[in-house]
């Protein structure tokens, strides 16, 4: 199985297990309290710069999926490239990416899917040093 080591852990955010999980547990508690509405959000628009400049608008976010957390069956990540052109998406060969608190499954299903498509290549080197 292949993965992606983290590109910034340590940097944006905490590389030990146990003080990441105390950083997001922090933003949480100081994310604005969700809305008392009984819709879902199908997309949201986080930031993702260091977590101690963004981890609570993040959470406010993550917080307003929250109550449909058994429902969801597949998060799609979309992120700009800070480092290195990409004209259309680029999806990684990995199978998943390392971070502090366990390795993230690929859908390698829908990157098969997707990979018909005229702007979507498979290429590692936008993701290798990205932190979005």
């Amino acid at each position: 199985m292949s993965s992606r080591r983290p590109a910034v852990a340590g940097v944006f955010y905490p590389s030990d297990r146990h003080e990441l999980q105390l950083s997001i547990e922090a933003a949480f508690a100081e994310a604005a309290p969700s809305l008392h509405d009984s819709t879902s959000p199908k997309a949201l628009i986080v930031p993702h710069a260091g977590y101690i400049y963004s981890g609570a608008v993040a959470a406010s976010a993550f917080r307003r999926i929250a109550p449909a957390r058994k429902q969801i069956h597949r998060v799609v990540l979309l992120g700009p490239s800070h480092r290195v052109y990409v004209r259309g998406i680029a999806v990684p060969s990995v199978d998943s990416f390392d971070t502090p608190l366990g390795p993230i499954t690929i859908d390698a299903e829908l990157r098969a899917a997707i990979l018909c498509l005229p702007a979507v290549v498979i290429d590692d080197e936008p993701h290798r040093r990205e932190h979005s």
